[in-house]
């Protein structure tokens, strides 16, 4: 969408520009129940979901906010606003969010009917590896059902009752409400765990849990153009539920800092420090890049700060793989130690100078204190 026709963000949400966190995320929990096409099936129902969501993404953080409320969509250009696709979840999922799964017999935070937790780890890649996508091996600790119980608890030979509490099922229904208002909300059973089963002596091995902690290595593929902080879902990879459902395991992506390299968005800035001379007399500098050298053309003339764009040598964008772009920022040094001989060229350059024309700031300036001092 054209950055001229975005609607603001705080309209689009309804909220105020002074709200807070939890306010913000109240409304967009209702916009995405509202909108969400799974449920809406109006015609604009999928264009008001996806503003909402992008909104949520720029407003619930707290840097991204900063950007926006100083320089509004202009200012997020470039700058690493990457909107999640919101669009892809399932309401369980928008539900699951939120912590609302239990009014949907869903189970909250990541834990559904019959399913097992949701784990989290980390994947740390660099700069290199986000611009060329890779497989990451990780290694990490869950729980699997016990070997020598087979997961219910139960010490092999002994007796195994059916809760009395749940019949078995392992879940417990209550109605909650008043009036004609009634939600029924289903948890796990108090009584067994969400097993169905009551053990007469625990399992030596697990104690009675039906669970031992084992490690277990998979292979991750982290797409080109990933950005810090993204997380990549791989389903069923959690652990198991009582009714052997597994969770997920949510893998949150942490890009290491690069010595050369400030990433901004699909896009990279290089400081680079050169001479006065340089500067002044203009030089061709070989760079390094995420991919291979160049050469970089330094104009005649170039002032400190100045900026040379190289289109394509940046970081490819997530959605489109198209590469963003290189820029070069000129940090110009000046000696701090000089030669008896290089003091006297510059002694006999700064004699020889002439402001007009060649210095135009340096020129404004002087003309600006003799102004302000009435000597004009």
């Amino acid at each position: 969408m054209p950055v001229a026709s975005k609607r603001d963000y705080y309209e689009v949400l309804g909220v105020s520009r002074e709200a807070s966190q939890e306010e913000i995320k109240k409304a967009w929990r209702q916009a995405a129940l509202k909108y969400h096409p799974d449920r809406n099936k109006d015609a604009d129902a999928e264009v008001k979901f996806k503003e909402a969501a992008e909104a949520y993404e720029v407003l619930s953080d707290a840097q991204k906010r900063r950007t926006y409320d100083a320089y509004g969509h202009e200012g997020l250009r470039g700058a690493g606003v990457n909107v999640h696709d919101f669009r892809s979840m399932d309401l369980r999922d928008i539900f699951d969010m939120f912590g609302l799964g239990d009014l949907f017999g869903m189970g909250g935070g990541g834990r559904r009917s019959g399913y097992g937790s949701d784990l989290q780890t980390e994947i740390h890649v660099n700069l290199g590896e986000v611009a060329a996508g890779i497989d990451k091996e990780i290694e990490f600790q869950r729980e699997e059902f016990c070997p020598r119980c087979g997961g219910n608890g139960a010490e092999p030979g002994t007796e195994v009752k059916t809760c009395p509490t749940c019949g078995g099922y392992g879940r417990v229904e209550q109605a909650t409400g008043f009036g004609f208002f009634v939600s029924r909300v289903v948890s796990e059973c108090p009584r067994c765990h969400g097993r169905g089963k009551l053990v007469t002596a625990n399992c030596k091995e697990c104690r009675g849990t039906g669970r031992t902690l084992q490690s277990r290595k998979l292979t991750v593929s982290v797409p080109a153009g990933i950005q810090d902080g993204q997380v990549l879902r791989l389903r069923g990879e959690g652990e198991p539920g009582s009714s052997g459902h597994r969770g997920d395991l949510h893998c949150v992506v942490r890009v290491d800092p690069h010595p050369l390299f400030v990433r901004q968005g699909s896009e990279l800035i290089l400081d680079l420090p050169i001479s006065f001379t340089q500067a002044a007399l203009g030089d061709r500098v070989d760079i390094p890049t995420l991919f291979e050298p160049v050469t970089v053309e330094i104009d005649a003339g170039s002032q400190p700060d100045q900026l040379i764009r190289l289109r394509g040598h940046g970081l490819p964008s997530l959605r489109s793989k198209r590469k963003g772009d290189l820029i070069v920022r000129l940090v110009i040094e000046v000696p701090r130690h000089l030669t008896k001989r290089q003091e006297e060229l510059l002694r006999e350059f700064a004699g020889t100078e002439q402001r007009k024309n060649a210095m135009p700031k340096s020129e404004s300036f002087w003309e600006k204190i003799k102004s302000y001092l009435g000597t004009k």
